[in-house]
Formats: structure tokens, sequence, C-alpha cells
């Protein structure tokens, strides 16, 4: 499933930077994650490096946008054009 930042977000800009598929921007009060984009950095990564980084754990998997591991990898390879390792 994508993330999301929740209400707690200090806006403290070191989570967006850190998206590889530039999933995170500035919202009306807080960072927001686009869940077209988020694949908790499938294809990228081994953990979501926005959750690496946020200093006070305010991302989480959002139960609104539920989504299986294939499914995220199909979102990734849709995103970058590149296939899932074999």
């Amino acid at each position: 499933m994508s993330l999301k930042i929740t209400d707690e977000c200090i806006n403290c800009d070191v989570c967006e930077p850190e998206c590889p598929n530039s999933a995170i921007s500035p919202g009306d009060e807080t960072y927001v994650i686009d869940p077209g984009k988020c694949t908790e950095c499938i294809g990228h990564y081994d953990t979501p490096q926005c959750v690496e980084v946020c200093p006070v754990d305010c991302i989480i998997k959002d139960p609104d946008n539920a989504e299986s591991g294939d499914q995220l990898w199909g979102k990734y390879e849709q995103l970058t054009g590149n296939s899932r390792p074999a």
C-alpha cells in the first residue's frame, strides 16, 4: 500500500528529496504523498526512504490505498519503464 504523512508532520523538508518517484510534495499544512506515485521505494531501495529520514515518525501505511507487493512492483514498472528483476 502507498504511504501517507499524518498531521504530526513538522514540515522539516527532509522527506521530499529522498523520494525516488517524486511522490512527496508540500501540501496546504503538511507534506503529502501522491498514492499514484508511491511504491514504498520498491525497485529503488529495500525500505521507504521517507520513513528512514523522518524525525517524527509521521509516515505510515495508508489504509485507504491498500496495495500488494505485486501491485507496487507494477506501479514501479509503469513509473520508471524498468522491469522487475527476475
